[in-house]
């Protein structure tokens, strides 16, 4: 997606500089330095799952773009629906053939060297 190397590292700092500490007796036990990420409920994850996601968008975007995938029509004349991403969701939709779903699972699969 085009991003600088040091807002990246800014990112990562945000990400990965979490720990926690814990009273035991009334006395401070820590600092414990988490492991991973983000945790459950950080009001930074709606905003990161934004900027990933929008690398998948933008992917499956390219390959609707080219006439290689459809998406689905809810009736005749209205927009066509390649995806929706929600939360942790993401729901595709494609032709029922298996050219459109090597083309998505191609998609996946770039998606998931990137991550």
């Amino acid at each position: 997606m085009g991003f600088g190397d040091v807002w990246i590292s800014w990112i990562m700092m945000c990400v990965s500089s979490v720990n926690y500490s814990v009273l035991m007796n009334y006395d401070r036990v820590g600092p414990i330095i988490s492991g991973r990420g983000l945790r459950q409920g950080d009001p930074l994850s709606p905003y990161l799952f934004i900027l990933v996601a929008e690398g998948l968008t933008s992917l499956i975007h390219q390959v609707v773009g080219r006439g290689d995938v459809h998406g689905a029509r809810i009736c005749r004349g209205a927009p066509e629906v390649s995806h929706i991403l929600f939360a942790d969701d993401c729901f595709l939709f494609c032709r029922a053939s298996v050219v459109e779903v090597n083309q998505l699972m191609s998609i996946l699969h770039t998606y998931e060297l990137a991550s």
